[in-house]
Protein backbone atom coordinates (compact mmCIF):
# COMPACT_ATOMS: atom_id res chain seq x y z
CA UNK A 1 0.00 0.00 0.00
CA UNK A 2 1.34 3.43 -0.96
CA UNK A 3 1.50 5.93 1.88
CA UNK A 4 0.51 9.55 1.46
CA UNK A 5 1.14 12.49 3.74
CA UNK A 6 -1.90 14.76 4.03
CA UNK A 7 -1.48 18.46 4.73
CA UNK A 8 -3.97 19.41 7.47
CA UNK A 9 -4.34 23.19 7.74
CA UNK A 10 -5.92 24.93 10.74
CA UNK A 11 -5.55 28.55 9.57
CA UNK A 12 -9.31 29.22 9.50
CA UNK A 13 -9.67 28.19 13.13
CA UNK A 14 -6.27 28.75 14.75
CA UNK A 15 -5.86 32.03 12.87
CA UNK A 16 -8.61 33.44 15.05
CA UNK A 17 -6.80 32.52 18.27
CA UNK A 18 -4.69 35.68 18.08
CA UNK A 19 -6.04 38.64 20.07
CA UNK A 20 -8.20 40.85 17.87
CA UNK A 21 -8.23 38.44 14.93
CA UNK A 22 -11.63 37.48 13.56
CA UNK A 23 -12.62 36.34 10.11
CA UNK A 24 -16.07 36.72 8.61
CA UNK A 25 -17.65 33.95 6.54
CA UNK A 26 -16.62 35.38 3.18
CA UNK A 27 -13.00 35.81 4.34
CA UNK A 28 -12.91 32.19 5.46
CA UNK A 29 -14.29 31.04 2.10
CA UNK A 30 -11.66 33.08 0.23
CA UNK A 31 -8.81 31.81 2.38
CA UNK A 32 -10.07 28.24 1.87
CA UNK A 33 -9.92 28.80 -1.91
CA UNK A 34 -6.31 29.94 -1.59
CA UNK A 35 -5.43 26.97 0.62
CA UNK A 36 -6.90 24.68 -2.02
CA UNK A 37 -4.74 26.33 -4.70
CA UNK A 38 -1.72 25.62 -2.49
CA UNK A 39 -2.64 21.93 -2.48
CA UNK A 40 -3.82 21.64 1.12
CA UNK A 41 -5.58 18.29 1.57
CA UNK A 42 -7.64 19.00 4.71
CA UNK A 43 -8.96 22.42 5.73
CA UNK A 44 -10.20 22.79 9.28
CA UNK A 45 -12.88 25.43 8.70
CA UNK A 46 -13.96 26.19 12.26
CA UNK A 47 -15.71 25.16 15.47
CA UNK A 48 -19.45 25.05 14.60
CA UNK A 49 -20.70 24.55 18.15
CA UNK A 50 -19.08 27.80 19.29
CA UNK A 51 -21.28 30.27 17.36
CA UNK A 52 -23.73 30.69 14.47
CA UNK A 53 -20.98 32.48 12.49
CA UNK A 54 -18.62 29.52 12.91
CA UNK A 55 -21.43 27.13 11.94
CA UNK A 56 -22.17 29.09 8.76
CA UNK A 57 -18.48 29.38 7.87
CA UNK A 58 -17.95 25.62 8.15
CA UNK A 59 -21.11 25.03 6.13
CA UNK A 60 -20.04 27.41 3.32
CA UNK A 61 -16.44 26.21 3.13
CA UNK A 62 -17.70 22.61 3.10
CA UNK A 63 -20.05 23.18 0.17
CA UNK A 64 -17.65 25.35 -1.85
CA UNK A 65 -14.39 23.46 -1.36
CA UNK A 66 -13.21 20.34 -3.15
CA UNK A 67 -10.68 19.66 -0.36
CA UNK A 68 -11.56 17.62 2.70
CA UNK A 69 -13.23 20.06 5.12
CA UNK A 70 -13.00 19.39 8.84
CA UNK A 71 -15.04 20.85 11.67
CA UNK A 72 -13.60 20.96 15.19
CA UNK A 73 -15.59 19.44 18.06
CA UNK A 74 -14.90 18.64 21.67
CA UNK A 75 -15.59 15.05 22.65
CA UNK A 76 -19.17 15.84 23.62
CA UNK A 77 -22.29 14.84 21.73
CA UNK A 78 -23.66 18.39 21.19
CA UNK A 79 -20.40 19.53 19.55
CA UNK A 80 -20.27 16.45 17.34
CA UNK A 81 -23.90 16.92 16.30
CA UNK A 82 -23.29 20.60 15.44
CA UNK A 83 -20.19 19.67 13.45
CA UNK A 84 -22.01 17.08 11.37
CA UNK A 85 -24.96 19.38 10.80
CA UNK A 86 -22.62 22.08 9.52
CA UNK A 87 -20.89 19.51 7.27
CA UNK A 88 -24.09 17.81 6.08
CA UNK A 89 -23.75 19.14 2.52
CA UNK A 90 -19.95 19.18 2.35
CA UNK A 91 -18.34 17.31 -0.54
CA UNK A 92 -15.69 15.70 1.66
CA UNK A 93 -16.62 16.09 5.34
CA UNK A 94 -14.47 15.21 8.33
CA UNK A 95 -14.84 15.85 12.02
CA UNK A 96 -11.81 16.66 14.18
CA UNK A 97 -12.48 15.85 17.81
CA UNK A 98 -10.26 16.39 20.81
CA UNK A 99 -10.11 15.76 24.51
CA UNK A 100 -7.68 16.91 27.21
CA UNK A 101 -5.65 14.10 28.75
CA UNK A 102 -2.76 15.67 30.66
CA UNK A 103 -3.06 16.43 34.36
CA UNK A 104 -2.87 20.13 33.42
CA UNK A 105 -5.89 19.86 31.10
CA UNK A 106 -7.80 17.63 33.47
CA UNK A 107 -7.38 20.17 36.28
CA UNK A 108 -8.29 23.11 34.03
CA UNK A 109 -10.98 21.73 31.74
CA UNK A 110 -12.48 19.06 33.99
CA UNK A 111 -12.19 20.85 37.34
CA UNK A 112 -15.87 20.46 38.19
CA UNK A 113 -16.83 17.64 40.53
CA UNK A 114 -19.36 16.45 37.93
CA UNK A 115 -16.39 14.74 36.21
CA UNK A 116 -15.29 13.11 39.46
CA UNK A 117 -13.60 14.26 42.64
CA UNK A 118 -10.20 12.61 42.34
CA UNK A 119 -7.83 12.71 39.37
CA UNK A 120 -8.42 8.96 38.91
CA UNK A 121 -12.20 9.48 38.73
CA UNK A 122 -11.78 12.34 36.25
CA UNK A 123 -9.56 10.14 34.03
CA UNK A 124 -12.24 7.43 34.10
CA UNK A 125 -14.86 10.00 33.05
CA UNK A 126 -12.65 11.23 30.20
CA UNK A 127 -12.12 7.64 29.07
CA UNK A 128 -15.92 7.12 29.04
CA UNK A 129 -16.34 10.35 27.03
CA UNK A 130 -13.78 9.15 24.47
CA UNK A 131 -15.45 5.74 24.21
CA UNK A 132 -18.85 7.41 23.70
CA UNK A 133 -17.31 9.43 20.90
CA UNK A 134 -15.80 6.38 19.21
CA UNK A 135 -19.10 4.48 19.42
CA UNK A 136 -21.10 7.44 18.11
CA UNK A 137 -18.78 7.89 15.14
CA UNK A 138 -18.53 4.16 14.40
CA UNK A 139 -22.32 3.80 14.52
CA UNK A 140 -22.87 6.71 12.14
CA UNK A 141 -20.02 5.75 9.76
CA UNK A 142 -18.47 9.21 10.14
CA UNK A 143 -14.95 9.96 8.97
CA UNK A 144 -13.02 11.57 11.79
CA UNK A 145 -9.74 12.47 13.43
CA UNK A 146 -9.21 12.21 17.16
CA UNK A 147 -6.65 14.30 19.01
CA UNK A 148 -5.35 14.10 22.53
CA UNK A 149 -5.28 17.77 23.44
CA UNK A 150 -1.77 19.02 23.98
CA UNK A 151 0.26 18.84 26.06
CA UNK A 152 -0.27 15.09 25.63
CA UNK A 153 3.37 14.42 26.48
CA UNK A 154 2.78 14.91 30.25
CA UNK A 155 -0.18 12.52 29.99
CA UNK A 156 0.60 9.33 31.88
CA UNK A 157 1.55 6.62 29.40
CA UNK A 158 -0.34 3.88 31.25
CA UNK A 159 -3.52 5.94 31.05
CA UNK A 160 -3.03 6.48 27.30
CA UNK A 161 -2.57 2.74 26.84
CA UNK A 162 -5.90 2.15 28.58
CA UNK A 163 -7.51 4.59 26.12
CA UNK A 164 -5.95 2.72 23.19
CA UNK A 165 -7.05 -0.70 24.50
CA UNK A 166 -10.62 0.52 24.95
Amino acid sequence: MKEKILVFDTTLRDGEQSPGAALNVQEKVEIARQLEKLGVDVIEAGFPASSPLQFEAVQRVGTESSAIVAALARAVENDITAAWQALSRARKPRIHTFIGTSDIHIAGKFGSDRYGVSLKEKRETILKMALMLFRLQKHSQQISNFQLKMPAVPTRVTWLKSLKRS
